[in-house]
């Protein structure tokens, strides 16, 4: 993509997390940006501050004229009247991921896959390289706290931190110079239709991976490794497991934060601390500097200058919105907000406040995302949300996809085995919560659920 000369881009769907992030860079490099939404949220406000105009009606007379290029979610239907009008005029038009693709062109990609904890992984290397000279651009698919933004730009690094996203096969316009593996759970199989093709794009990300990089996945997914026959280098990682070659073992805690040893290749970097809440973030911390350990390898700095830079890097790390996120946080009441949408997301979720709070009753608010995941998955669910203490759901966020017959939320309920289990709709979600009087609640799931916080948050505690 050339942004050398100014051009004028147009985004359908802008206010999604990785749309807005590529937005930024554009209107960054002085080009005129504009978009649409369905609807208007905290992404889209931010937005138009910053300058770039959105509107929020699908009608053809909002596409404006003289666009260079269009570029769109393959979240945003292609009935719409915006995109069918863009069509006929023959406005060129790209994914998201192809506009990435020449964006990140010519650059160190540190990419990181996989069904969950993709979006913390990056945001810890992005947050860790920015507190070293060296630095990094950041596309992420979160807000990263300590930045409030999901788009970091450091002209002179060499390097971009780039959240690669398997839906819809993404993630294969990518090159990656260094290619991370979290994990590979059956998901977006309205995409995929079984979980051997999501698989096999997983092996065809990790393909992609530049012979002079790296290639990290989980040591549970280690037999991906035997099947990249390139002479790039390749790692493991995993959590207090010594079959790994990189993995944190010697875990505490202390007042509320996380100590634990690193050891990377036979490299150990004691009393590593963590504020960030969550056991399954450690494993994600391994990652990330496992990831960033390698780049400052390469840029030939000492142990003690790269331990330096670790440490700080994940003492200060403040997290990702959205991520175990702490809305509340009193002696008596807590209230976390969470972005967990798959039952592996949520039962980690869980564990993490179990291990913190294990004499607080457990109060979830789920929000299923797809009508889809819900009829693949709702077993799973039903599980993860009985590790609860009470239960409530709410009704199916829809995203991109038209009603299942039979498809509901009530799928998950009736598998729920307990009694303290609810449906309710979002207006009579306060009266309940105003009579359970949550002691520690928490909200989970990726569809508009997270608009409800602020209301919580002002009514309930």
């Amino acid at each position: 993509m050339e942004t050398d000369n100014k051009k004028t881009y147009y985004f359908l769907g802008i206010g999604g997390i990785g749309m807005s992030a590529v937005a930024r860079y554009l209107h960054l490099m002085g080009n005129c940006v504009m978009g649409y939404d369905r609807v208007e949220s905290e992404i889209t406000k931010q937005l138009m501050k910053e300058g770039i105009q959105i509107n929020y009606e699908d009608r053809e007379e909002n596409v404006p004229e003289n666009i260079d290029l269009c570029i769109y979610t393959p979240a945003v239907p292609k009935e719409g009247l915006q995109f069918r009008a863009i069509e006929r005029r023959g406005i060129p038009m790209k994914k998201r991921s192809e506009a990435l693709e020449h964006i990140t062109s010519g650059k160190k990609v540190l990419a990181v896959a996989g069904s969950h904890g993709k979006t913390t992984t990056t945001g810890m290397i992005a947050h860790i390289l920015s507190c070293s000279e060296i630095g990094c651009s950041a596309f992420l698919g979160g807000i990263l706290k300590s930045a409030d933004n999901n788009f970091l730009f450091n002209g002179k690094s060499p390097y971009v931190v780039v959240e690669a996203d398997e839906y819809d096969r993404s993630f294969l316009h990518l090159k990656p110079y260094v290619s991370v593996i979290t994990s590979i759970d059956a998901d977006h199989l309205d995409i995929y239709e079984n979980y051997e093709n999501l698989y096999q794009a997983f092996i065809d990300f990790a393909l992609l991976t530049e012979e002079t990089g790296q290639l990290i996945v989980k040591t549970e997914r280690s037999e991906i490794l035997e099947k990249i026959e390139s002479s790039v280098s390749k790692s493991t990682y995993a959590l207090e497991n010594f079959d790994a070659m990189t993995y944190a073992w010697n875990i505490r805690i202390y007042k509320g934060e996380y100590y634990f040893d690193f050891v990377d290749c036979g490299e150990t970097f004691y009393d590593m601390q963590m504020i960030y809440p969550g056991k399954h973030n450690i494993e994600n911390a391994v990652a990330a500097m496992k990831v960033c350990n390698f780049v400052l390898k390469q840029e030939n700095l000492s142990k003690e200058q790269r331990e330096s830079i670790l440490r700080v890097g994940l003492k200060t790390f403040t997290g990702m919105k959205r991520r175990l996120d702490y809305v509340v946080k009193t002696e008596n009441r807590i209230f976390i907000d969470d972005y967990a949408h798959h039952p592996k997301e949520i039962q980690a979720s869980i564990l993490s406040l179990r291990e913190m709070y294990p004499t607080k009753h457990l109060t979830g608010i789920f929000q299923p995302h797809l009508y889809t995941r819900t009829r693949d998955l709702a077993e799973d669910f039903a599980r993860s949300l009985e590790m609860l203490d009470t239960v409530i759901l709410l009704p199916i966020y829809p995203a991109r996809e038209k009603p299942i017959e039979g498809v509901s939320s009530h799928l998950i309920l009736h598998r729920i085995n307990k009694m303290d289990k609810y449906y309710v709709t979002k207006e009579q979600l306060y009266p309940l919560l105003e009579a359970l009087h949550p002691e520690l609640l928490i909200t989970m799931g990726a569809g508009d659920i997270d608009r409800e916080v602020l209301k919580i948050k002002e009514r309930i505690f």
